[in-house]
């Protein structure tokens, strides 16, 4: 008999038959079950027999038997960049260059391909510290690989490098300011050297627009990259306006890949005005209610990452050599605070970056500030992104706030090599301590941070589970284990967006999203779980990835 089945005397058939090994639900105390029945787009029963819903198949039920695979939840990534992903779909991937010169050929093979004049952009996962000569290419070098075409090298969200061609063309020079937050790479005589850092407000008004049909494109693409890794939620911490219309657009004609929980960008915001425009503007999407596609609230920065984390203790990267540097903060605080209160009174959420432990335990000072002005917000208004270098007390003041958290072990990782080069690696390897935030009570979740970190499922499991970087192991009493690992990308992070009753379980009534993986994420192999890829990823009960190639009609003779 099914284990759990909708009380009916006469049950409909399901529209999905889904038979399989195991099928991990997720919920406390219940042992992996053997089919899954969907109607609609929720699951509607489940059993421990794996022909147990079998009187459930109907002359039109779709039949997935697939006896050695396992499913789990679909898995959210809680903090990533789909439209930096979206964006660079059609520009110039890097990341496979292991020198300045083959990056240099890589954007002059899209040179001879591209009129000139027109921009060249790369997409923005790679570092610097994987190339042989271990840092950023110059504007000069730029110009040798073309000087017909402004070209722009993205690295990560912080980080932008441009050729001579596109300095002039955004008017930047000697006499150009650093951007509030980032900064100007100089030679010695003080002209610019194509690396900025915060550099976006800058260089954007002298983009071209937005190709739409392209743009429509290369979210399709993103987003079921996403899926084809296991990720079939996406909490976007970095949306304009009109990144939200072309998700709208993208939903509306089903292509949609995942589903998106938008933060609205204030970067390069430095005045409440600012964001009470934004406010403005986001009234439309406030009683919306599309599971695909919802605007959780909005997003703003208060240090910067890698290269300009708010440290208490000094540190010595590249581009600041002068002793007693710790980093830098991107608002104004008493005008941050300001930003934030507006926000939470007009009924919105608001996620922070806070990376370094000055950062931290300035956003804990400020949101303790805010709820004390604000009292009774409901849980999850406030949350701090990233939380990467949280000491003991920052942890134990975060649970006491109510403060959740998002931490990205895919950004330690990829970037552990560069940022020990800038903080040491002691520091490095006490970042983003998800045993110790588990063990104090925090509400953490888990994601990728792409482009700094790569996104997928399972690439995330490996990542918490064994503290594996670029540079080694660091911090292995940080890691957590597999099961605790599943639950930051499921039940936590729905209990972020507010959806634990739609999403993170596989029970009767919730949305049928799961993940369909031909070894057991529980139990894999340590040596082959990065590389783990889900089979199939079902959204609502339909296939975002990999098809329903191996389904079959469920009739009379389906045995």
């Amino acid at each position: 008999m099914p284990s759990s089945t909708p009380p009916s005397s006469n049950p409909p058939f399901a529209d999905l038959l889904l038979r399989a090994g195991r099928i991990h639900t997720l919920v406390p105390g219940q042992g992996p079950q053997r089919a899954l029945a969907v109607r609609g787009e929720r699951v509607f029963a489940l059993s421990a027999e794996p022909d147990g819903l079998d009187h459930l198949a109907g002359p039109a039920t779709t039949l997935l038997d697939l006896p050695g695979s396992t499913v789990l939840p679909a898995f959210d990534d809680t903090h990533t960049h789909l439209i930096a992903a979206a964006d660079s779909a059609h520009d110039v991937a890097v990341d496979g260059a292991r020198s300045v010169p083959e990056l240099l050929d890589l954007i002059r093979a899209r040179a001879d391909r591209t009129p000139p004049g027109e921009w060249i952009r790369t997409a923005g996962h790679w570092q610097e510290l994987n190339l042989a000569e271990r840092r950023f290419p110059t504007a000069a070098e730029l110009d040798r690989a073309t000087d017909r075409h402004p070209v722009l090298v993205l690295r990560g969200v912080h980080n932008q490098v441009l050729n001579g061609y596109a300095l002039r063309r955004c008017g930047i020079d000697a006499d150009t300011p650093d951007p509030v937050g980032g900064s100007i790479g100089r030679t010695a005589d003080g002209r610019p050297d194509g690396h900025l850092r915060g550099g976006l407000a800058l260089i954007r008004p002298q983009l071209p627009a937005p190709d739409p049909a392209a743009k429509l494109d290369g979210l399709r693409l993103a987003s079921h990259a996403y899926a084809a890794t296991g990720i079939g939620t996406v909490r976007d911490t970095n949306s304009s306006p009109a990144d939200l219309a072309a998700l709208q657009q993208l939903r509306a004609s089903g292509q949609l890949g995942c589903r998106v929980r938008v933060l609205l960008s204030t970067i390069g915001f430095t005045a409440v005005r600012q964001v009470e425009e934004l406010l403005d503007g986001m009234e439309a999407w406030r009683h919306l209610d599309d599971p695909w596609l919802r605007v959780w609230g909005v997003k703003f920065w208060l240090d910067g990452g890698i290269e300009a984390g708010a440290l208490e203790a000094p540190y010595c990267p590249a581009h600041c050599p002068t002793p007693g540097y710790t980093g830098q903060l991107a608002w104004d605080l008493t005008e941050l605070e300001t930003a934030v209160e507006r926000v939470v009174r007009r009924g919105w959420r608001v996620g922070i970056h806070a990376y370094g432990d000055r950062g931290v335990r300035t956003l804990l000072d400020l949101y303790e500030r805010v709820q004390h002005r604000v009292p009774g917000l409901p849980y999850g208004t406030l949350v701090m992104e990233h939380g990467g270098l949280a000491d003991r007390e920052q942890r134990r003041r975060a649970v006491q706030l109510g403060i959740p958290v998002t931490i990205q072990q895919p950004l330690l990782h990829d970037a552990a090599a560069i940022q020990s080069e800038y903080w040491g690696t002691e520091r490095v390897a006490a970042l983003f301590p998800a045993r110790e935030w588990l063990d104090a009570g925090a509400d953490i979740s888990a994601g990728s941070d792409y482009p700094v970190g790569a996104y997928g499922a399972a690439h995330s499991l490996h990542g918490l589970t064994t503290r594996s970087t670029v540079d080694g192991v660091l911090g292995p009493e940080h890691a957590i284990d597999r099961a605790e690992a599943i639950g930051l990308h499921t039940t936590a992070a729905a209990r972020l967006t507010g959806e634990s009753h739609l999403r993170g379980q596989l029970t009767p009534g919730r949305l049928a999203d799961l993940t369909i993986w031909p070894d057991d994420p529980t139990t894999a192999p340590e040596g082959t779980l990065d590389s783990l890829r889900p089979s199939h990823t079902l959204l609502g009960g339909s296939f975002v990835h990999g098809g329903p190639a191996a389904a079959r009609p469920a009739g009379p003779d389906r045995h």
